[in-house]
Formats: C-alpha cells, sequence, structure tokens
C-alpha cells in the first residue's frame, strides 16, 4: 500500500509541476515570481523522478 500511495504522489507532483511551468511561463510577467514558480516546478519534477525510479527498480511486493 505505500508504494501505491508514492506512486500517486509522484503523479501529483508531476501535474503540480506542470501547471507551475505552465504558469511561470505563460501567465506570470514579474520575473522574481517566474523564476520562483520554476524552481518550485522542478524540484517537484525531480522528486517525481526519483519516486518513479525508486518504485520501477523496487520491484513488485510479493503479496497477493
Amino acid at each position: 500500500m505505500d508504494k501505491m500511495w508514492l506512486s500517486f504522489y509522484a503523479m501529483g507532483f508531476m501535474v503540480i509541476s506542470m501547471g507551475l511551468i505552465y504558469v511561470s511561463r505563460q501567465k506570470l510577467q514579474n520575473k522574481v515570481l517566474k523564476f520562483i514558480f520554476a524552481i518550485v516546478a522542478y524540484s517537484l519534477l525531480i522528486i517525481a523522478f526519483f519516486a518513479m525510479i525508486y518504485l520501477v527498480f523496487n520491484g513488485p511486493t510479493g503479496g497477493a
């Protein structure tokens, strides 16, 4: 069950980062806010990447 929740969090982080990148590139004019939104978005994307790598290489739990 823990791996399921971790995968949901990772997918949620990816969706949030997609939205933040869209906002920072298309909607914001302030360069400081654009930079902050982009840093947060890419940080979430990197966290999601490492979570998915962990989940893929950790394998199945073996429970039936």
